[in-house]
């Protein structure tokens, strides 16, 4: 019997030592399972803010050039020079793309056998391609009832959301902050804040994106395009008494900005003055870059008792423990139609997927316009 079963064809990107971007879609072939493995055929996959970025690149869309029909597609987008620099690290590597999914198990290893035919979410990076093998810790078996599409987004989302909360609790904090807050995870962040009653101070940059979660039962909302956001900030700050945050934005002065309305809140209850400020920590953790500039902080605006650092849930589900882990994943399971659910826009093929003008669409990350990959589909020569 051969040692490989399955050819499957998925996406590809490339930065090119010529300064250009290349996405394609290649073929290869996928080993026999190992005892706990199991291969799934992908049906649905989500395109993340780090899938968009490790896709795209800094490549500029505009320059883009699609030679070939179907799977023979291939894309080419010029890089600024300026930009080389730093990718030098990824230059001449082919990488796959996407974190997460989910689809049927066609084939198991001895262990897993009884999966076979089961609807499962997966994740570990290389989701959109047509078949994905994984060891079973990577896989969520689907409910009963639960269509294969609802849970492609069920894994990465929902169990960076609850990771937070064990964060905030493990480190002694009652509230916190979150910004970039009317994306997929924020929404979902609101909605077990809501269930737990944990306040959270939902930051968005526009105002449209305000009112979508405060019709969604958000209580502490601001904008930061607001010319009163700091007032504003600050007052939710102190209302929850916030002293962590996780901030998917990272570029600019937001950082300091929320750093610095923790520390007014803490002095406002300092008894007598402190050169060093207040004694309150304040916490917080980068886990994004959705504004590519360089962070300013301010250090002596929030005394000398504060952290920077980054957070990452790939970091941190090994260091969860194992009963943690198995609570989350239930809870994931027993909510998630409701609490964990996640809309799209729509649904592409992986040749769909290159069309120079879905990609703008894709690279925009417009709020409500995330989309979900068929990898499986439309992959006829």
């Amino acid at each position: 019997m051969s040692d490989r079963i399955h050819q499957t064809t998925g996406l590809r990107t490339e930065v090119r030592q010529d300064g250009h971007l290349q996405l394609s879609l290649e073929t290869s072939e996928i080993e026999r399972p190992a005892p706990d493995e199991i291969i799934v055929e992908m049906a649905a996959a989500p395109l993340h803010p780090a899938d968009i970025s490790l896709l795209l690149g800094p490549a500029d869309l505009s320059s883009t050039v699609a030679i070939g029909h179907g799977v023979q597609r291939t894309l080419s987008a010029t890089i600024a020079p300026e930009r080389m620099a730093g990718l030098a690290t990824r230059v001449g590597k082919s990488l796959s793309v996407g974190n997460e999914g989910s689809g049927v198990v066609v084939e198991a290893g001895q262990a897993q056998k009884h999966l076979v035919g089961k609807n499962v979410a997966v994740m570990g990076g290389g989701m959109l391609t047509q078949y994905r093998k994984v060891p079973i810790s990577d896989a969520l078996p689907l409910p009963d009832g639960v269509p294969v599409t609802s849970g492609a987004a069920v894994l990465i989302n929902p169990l960076t959301a609850l990771a937070m909360l064990e964060t905030m609790r493990d480190e002694g904090h009652t509230a916190l902050v979150h910004t970039a807050a009317a994306s997929s995870l924020g929404q979902m962040l609101n909605r077990i804040c809501l269930e737990d009653g944990v306040g959270l101070v939902n930051v968005v940059r526009r105002p449209e994106q305000a009112q979508m979660l405060r019709q969604q039962g958000a209580r502490h909302v601001c904008d930061s395009s607001s010319p009163d956001f700091v007032a504003e900030l600050s007052a939710l700050i102190a209302e929850t008494g916030a002293t962590l945050a996780f901030d998917a934005v990272s570029g600019g002065s937001l950082a300091s900005q929320i750093l610095a309305a923790m520390e007014r809140n803490a002095l406002a209850s300092l008894h007598g003055y402190s050169r060093y400020g207040s004694k309150v920590r304040k916490q917080i953790y980068f886990y994004g870059g959705m504004d590519s500039r360089p962070t300013e902080l301010n250090l002596w605006a929030y005394g000398m008792t504060w952290s920077a650092g980054s957070w990452l849930i790939f970091d941190q589900l090994p260091q969860m423990a194992p009963e943690r882990s198995v609570s989350l994943r239930e809870r994931i399971s027993r909510d998630m139609l409701t609490t964990f659910a996640c809309d799209f826009a729509g649904e592409l093929s992986l040749s769909e997927l290159l069309d120079p003008e879905n990609l703008k669409r894709i690279a925009a990350r417009s709020t409500g316009q995330k989309y979900l990959i068929n990898p499986s589909i439309g992959l006829e020569r």
